[in-house]
């Protein structure tokens, strides 16, 4: 490597492609066959997914194919030669690489160094801004993502979309073989999806392997090219993508028909049970709801309407300038959510792994986190009770978790997000609000969540359900607002809303807008 900028950087690496071969590979876990006997191959210049339930093993093949782990019996081959991956970083010199839900971000660095870190440029033993800035500018630009992600941003102040577009211009600056992307969607707005998809259209055209791991049966239908579906830790069937519909994924995906697993009750009662007045925050301008008990009120909107603030302004964790929360006929006053929790408001937040968990600690502690001191004397928790009084809600929720001591970051996304609502049971709010409930579950999972959701209500809790799934509102709420640009547009009956109806509400102003510029340059140019 020379020492002189790069004034015109040559296009990113990319390796001589190669077929990876996966042959009769398992793994167990205590108390767990998390793979059995499972082989494929993943192709070069091809989209593979992997499909299955949370626990069906994607996961654990991840992270074998990555060498996070190493498999209990087969083997993994590259053009017929037989790999062993003692650690990722002896896996990404093969060209592989695994781009999890959760990227690897170093929060105290700026972009450049994240992406080449290990490999950045010196001069004299020094940093050498000048060619490191040239290098990710043209990395960057060569792929259409200059304007994505400014160089100077750093890893703390990074988006979801960004943080893992960072990890994607890793592989690709060392050269890659195989790309895997977990749930890459996940927290995507439609336009950073179209771009991604762009993205790993390009790669596969250039003869890169690509693994897209979804529970979005529409992106994999629209995307990939076969699909692979995994239950219980077993490869069920490789299909070409062309062959299969929804019905027919589900189908085998669970072992069992969903046409008809979920069906809601509608039981909501005439009791007010939360009135929000005329709400105005720096994300909102003169909001006005109601919730009755025993309801699931739906907000719908495009991303960026301000449902997601608006939760945070209830619960207190986002200020309001005025306007007035009035809870089971109390004008309440709550500026932080110790008071909201304290009042009989629950929040399930967007972002569970980030804002609603605490990974690293137990399904005992965290379900336990909201009800703390009612657990307490003289500032101790009594553990016993702690105990019996959360066992009960993870049995009611049928937890899958091998003990109250596992860690809720090593549960699946089902399970993770029961954990959340196991909290908000114990609490026993008036007022659950939750935000994108079902992200990132897979649809055994999301019914089951479906249920729990229908059960609460019928329990006589109001309920607050924010999603950007139309059918998933369409499905669940008794009434539902519409919200764009921080104002709520209109208000729907659940039960003859249309998806046509949602949709129009949500855009409305767009048209207006467009409209009025519209009359506005007709009436200039008739001027002229």
């Amino acid at each position: 490597m020379t020492e002189t900028a790069l004034s015109n950087p040559p296009p990113l690496p990319l390796v001589k492609p190669g077929t990876l071969e996966i042959r009769g590979i398992s793994k167990a876990f205590p108390n767990v066959q998390a793979l059995t006997d499972v082989s494929l191959d993943i192709r070069p210049g091809e989209i593979l997914a992997f499909m299955g339930e949370n626990g069906a093993g994607k996961s654990t093949l991840l992270k074998i194919i990555n060498g996070d782990y190493q498999p209990d019996t087969g083997t993994l081959l590259m053009n017929g030669q037989q790999l062993t991956f003692s650690s990722p970083h002896v896996a990404h010199k093969a060209g592989i690489r695994v781009i999890y839900q959760e990227p690897e971000i170093i929060p105290g660095v700026d972009v450049a160094e994240n992406i080449w870190v290990g490999e950045l440029p010196k001069r004299f033993g020094l940093l050498d801004r000048t060619r490191l800035n040239e290098q990710v500018r043209g990395s960057l630009k060569e792929y259409g993502f200059e304007g994505a992600l400014p160089m100077t941003l750093l890893g703390d102040e990074l988006s979801s979309a960004q943080r893992q577009l960072v990890e994607i211009m890793r592989a690709l600056k060392s050269g890659v073989r195989v790309l895997a992307l977990d749930e890459p969607t996940s927290s995507l707005t439609d336009d950073e999806v179209d771009r991604l998809f762009a993205l790993v259209r390009r790669l596969r055209d250039e003869g890169v392997a690509i693994i897209y791991v979804s529970h979005r049966i529409k992106e994999i239908l629209q995307l990939c090219d076969r699909v692979a579906i995994l239950r219980d830790g077993n490869l069920i069937a490789v299909k070409p993508a062309a062959e299969l519909n929804d019905a027919e994924i589900v189908r085998l995906m669970v072992g069992r028909e969903l046409s008809s697993v979920f069906q809601r009750k509608r039981a909501g009662t005439s009791r007010e049970i939360l009135r929000v007045e005329n709400i105005k925050s720096n994300w909102h301008d003169d909001v006005s709801f109601r919730i009755n008990a025993g309801e699931v009120v739906g907000f719908a909107g495009l991303v960026g309407a301000g449902r997601t603030e608006l939760a945070k302004v209830i619960f207190g964790e986002l200020p309001k300038n005025s306007g007035h929360v009035i809870l089971d006929g109390q004008d309440v006053t709550i500026h932080r959510p110790d008071e909201a929790i304290a009042k009989g408001i629950g929040f399930a937040p967007e972002d569970r792994k980030r804002e609603g968990l605490v990974l690293i600690r137990s399904v005992l502690e965290n379900a336990s986190m909201a009800i703390l001191k009612q657990l307490s004397r003289f500032h101790f928790v009594n553990s016993r009770l702690e105990r019996t009084v959360i066992s009960k809600f993870i049995e009611k929720l049928r937890v899958r978790t091998p003990s109250l001591e596992q860690e809720v970051g090593k549960l699946s996304g089902g399970n993770q997000q029961k954990i959340v609502l196991a909290r908000w049971l114990a609490a026993k709010p008036k007022v659950l609000i939750l935000d994108e409930p079902t992200r990132g579950i897979d649809v055994g999972a999301k019914a089951e969540i479906y249920r729990l959701i229908d059960d609460l209500a019928n329990e006589g809790l109001g309920i607050m359900l924010i999603s950007s799934e139309l059918s998933e509102i369409l499905g669940l709420s008794d009434r539902i607002y519409v919200m764009q640009n921080g104002r709520i547009s209109g208000e729907l009956d659940g039960k003859t809303a249309t998806e046509e109806a949602v949709l129009g509400l949500a855009i409305k102003d767009h048209f207006a807008a467009n409209q009025k510029a519209t009359e506005i340059s007709n009436q200039k140019d008739s001027t002229l």
